[in-house]
């Protein structure tokens, strides 16, 4: 055993980036959302770093396209080139296993451990390239748009974090295809609330219309849109009873945050919802999860 020239031990330097990784990509999840933050505190000791690891990759592709690239001073094409540096070496780290990015290192660790493949990664930054503003126009989102963007962003993220939560289980070709259902769902619903709750900055920063065009959106649209909302939220509950027990509780607490904000859409005239984002407060989020912990804690193991 040798030591560098920072006396190390060479047989803990890969062991000591591991861990760096993961403290960073903790800390992505902990500075962007504190709702997925609660909901992974509440997974299982096996599955909590791999889901985190999951959400700092797309979140840093998100930052990317979502203005941050923008306001540091890049026009479009060189948007487009950080973006498509992030694609290669998310792929390239996902092959060899190591990445000197710690998001894309920790990243790459778990898709290979679980199973993540490019089927899910290429849809994801398909998505995310579709949000680089080409010119100055507004971009108007019809139906089929809409749902190659929400599978491409949402959906998938959903199927990855299913690969982390089955990597160890047994489930029949029918429990397989109801459990991808929930897991799509899950994202589809999360993504089309959040939609409504950013109706504001989507059309006046970022000029998008995810919703259905460049026509505002009136009350009648925002109920039809809960109603899908709730839709979806109602399959992915289906099948949590097939998760692994030490996932329920967090999948549990993140539906019924969602749910509770979709609620609370509900109640917002669409017109305020353009002026204002919609939030669930904290204490209310408290509740939820510790609702969550305990109705997973009478169901029996699987």
């Amino acid at each position: 055993m040798t030591e560098n020239r920072g006396g190390r031990s060479d047989q803990g330097a890969l062991r000591r980036f591991n861990r760096t990784a993961e403290i960073a990509t903790t800390d992505v999840i902990r500075t962007y959302s504190t709702s997925f933050g609660l909901a992974t505190r509440l997974l299982g000791q096996r599955h909590r770093q791999h889901v985190r690891n999951i959400y700092a990759m797309v979140r840093i592709a998100d930052e990317i396209v979502d203005g941050v690239a923008a306001e540091a001073g890049l026009d479009v094409a060189a948007q487009s080139a950080a973006l498509d540096s992030y694609v290669a070496e998310t792929h390239r780290s996902m092959r060899s296993g190591y990445s000197s990015d710690l998001i894309l290192h920790a990243f790459a660790r778990t898709a290979r451990e679980c199973g993540i493949s490019e089927e899910l990664t290429v849809p994801f930054f398909d998505s995310m390239r579709a949000d680089i503003a080409e010119d100055a126009d507004f971009a108007a989102y019809d139906a089929d748009a809409h749902a190659a963007y929400v599978y491409g962003s949402a959906e998938v993220v959903g199927l990855m974090c299913l690969q982390v939560f089955l990597r160890e289980a047994e489930r029949t070709p029918a429990e397989l295809e109801t459990l991808r259902r929930g897991a799509r769902q899950l994202g589809a619903a999360f993504q089309n609330v959040n939609f409504l709750r950013d109706l504001a900055d989507d059309t006046d920063r970022l000029q998008r219309g995810y919703l259905g065009g460049s026509e505002r959106l009136t009350d009648a649209d925002r109920d039809a849109w809960v109603d899908t909302v709730f839709r979806q939220l109602a399959d992915a509950r289906a099948a949590i009873p097939l998760l692994p027990k030490d996932a329920r509780a967090a999948v549990r607490s993140a539906l019924a945050l969602f749910a509770a904000l979709t609620r609370r859409v509900a109640k917002t005239p669409a017109e305020t919802l353009y002026r204002r984002r919609v939030r669930v407060p904290d204490p209310v989020k408290a509740v939820l999860a510790g609702r969550a912990v305990v109705v997973t804690a009478m169901e029996r193991d699987r």
